[in-house]
């Protein structure tokens, strides 16, 4: 869905200012409200034709529960030195490395980041980007093979709605920080996008698919309830 930014403000939510977007949708038939780890604020999307005004209505309807969801937020973590980062779903410590070349790189336990302090952010970021789209398109090319389905591409992206997805033209696309979740959660996640190749719905064959191609799908749904919120505060 292509969303398109009207203007970001900040409004009183139960007492606190709270940034909020509205973004403007030509598929959406109504207004929606969820809310954003990425910044700590709530997106309201609107109809090509909806006012701002109809879209604080509805934030005014449910203030208490978009109060109250926000509060509920863990804390985010940002790239830091010293800072511990789950890779695979392990802590690996973010140590400096001033003097050394190539960026930042994953090595014994921890994240070295070359450079200057104000890079280090970036660094770490482009770090476990390519990190996942190393691990997830060899994990998705592996679970193709002999699934049915065939992959034309695989995407990474900073998305913060989704862990993955499937085009009907094959190309898969995951959200970055599923690098940072165990192993066994990306490999269902994996397993699921893989299984959309063949079956583009939710039906029993595509369930049927998913756990022949992971043992995990329970246990990682769960993981996912539980410790989702946390790794989309990463960054």
């Amino acid at each position: 869905m292509r969303l398109d930014a009207l203007t970001t403000e900040m409004v009183p939510v139960a007492g606190v200012l709270t940034a909020v977007a509205f973004r403007r949708s030509p598929r959406a038939r109504k207004i929606s409200m969820r809310i954003d780890p990425g910044f700590d604020g709530i997106v309201i999307t609107l109809p090509m034709r909806v006012s701002r005004k109809a879209g604080l209505g509805l934030l005014r309807q449910y203030e208490d529960w978009a109060a109250e969801k926000l509060a509920a937020l863990p804390r985010p973590l940002r790239f830091a030195a010293g800072a511990l980062i789950p890779v695979g779903g392990v802590a690996h410590e973010i140590v400096p490395a001033p003097g050394g070349r190539g960026g930042a790189w994953v090595e014994d336990g921890r994240i070295l980041v070359t450079g200057e302090a104000e890079f280090l952010p970036r660094r770490v970021g482009d770090c476990l980007k390519r990190l996942a789209r190393q691990r997830l398109t060899a994990m998705a090319a592996e679970k193709a093979v002999g699934s049915g389905g065939k992959i034309r591409a695989v995407r990474i992206k900073d998305t913060r709605t989704r862990w993955g997805s499937c085009a009907p033209d094959g190309t898969l696309a995951f959200c970055w920080r599923l690098v940072c979740a165990p192993e066994f959660v990306q490999d269902y996640v994996v397993a699921h996008e893989v299984a959309h190749l063949t079956h583009m719905n939710h039906g029993k064959q595509f369930w049927a698919l998913t756990e022949r191609l992971t043992p995990h799908r329970d246990v990682a749904s769960e993981w996912l309830t539980g410790n989702g919120l946390e790794l989309l505060r990463l960054g």
